[in-house]
């Protein structure tokens, strides 16, 4: 077999893999993190923080038939995405991997979890030359794994995400925010967003007329 070599230019716009579910659940917020660098954290990123520590810092191991990999280096140059996944299994010969991500929480009304799953089986199939049918969703709070298939709708939501987040990040582009107390006043970047008072930003010209006025 003949190994090609990999190519500077592709390697250099691979944008981070996390940026898929960050986009899904909220382009501005993506794009503050990824676009302008920011980031804040509240109680819940640092419970996720330390969870993925723990779940990536842990030894490789075997159980029968199972080979159990942690923090595993990923990429994608068909999404065009680079990243890590929590675990890794590999059954059977020759091995098929199965992705295994875990989230602190619980599952969620949106797709950015599996979508974010998804990219990793993209990146895996590149890697291992087969299939990746399938992974799981491993949620904190419920203890329970959740098994995600990976059909041809939760794919094509995935490319789709990826080249709508690599178009944003390469434009440098932050979008405006659009407030939604269900996800913004449990996010972290809340008083980096400003959601609230950006949404609807007081006209120049009526904050001309009042101070004129006063």
């Amino acid at each position: 077999m003949t190994l090609i070599p990999p190519d500077p230019v592709a390697e250099d716009a691979l944008i981070p893999l996390s940026a898929l579910q960050h986009y899904l659940f909220c382009p501005r917020q993506c794009a503050l993190i990824h676009v302008e660098q920011l980031w804040a954290e509240n109680g819940a990123t640092v419970d996720g923080r330390i969870l993925h520590e723990k779940v990536d810092g842990g030894r490789p191991d075997r159980r029968p038939g199972v080979q159990t990999l942690r923090g595993v280096a990923l990429r994608s140059l068909a999404l065009g995405v680079a990243g890590k996944a929590d675990v890794v299994e590999l059954t059977g010969t020759p091995p098929r991997p199965f992705p295994v991500e875990y989230k602190r929480g619980r599952p969620k009304p949106h797709r950015a979890d599996e979508v974010q799953l998804c990219a990793q089986a993209i990146c895996l199939e590149e890697a291992f030359g087969t299939q990746v049918p399938a992974g799981a969703l491993f949620y904190g709070a419920t203890r329970r794994r959740m098994d995600v298939i990976f059909d041809a709708e939760l794919r094509a939501l995935t490319v789709n995400m990826a080249e709508k987040t690599r178009t944003m990040i390469a434009a440098g582009h932050t979008p405006a925010p659009v407030y939604r107390a269900s996800a913004c006043d449990q996010c972290s970047m809340i008083d980096l967003c400003e959601p609230k008072r950006l949404e609807s930003p007081p006209h120049i010209a009526g904050w001309l007329a009042a101070q004129l006025a006063g």
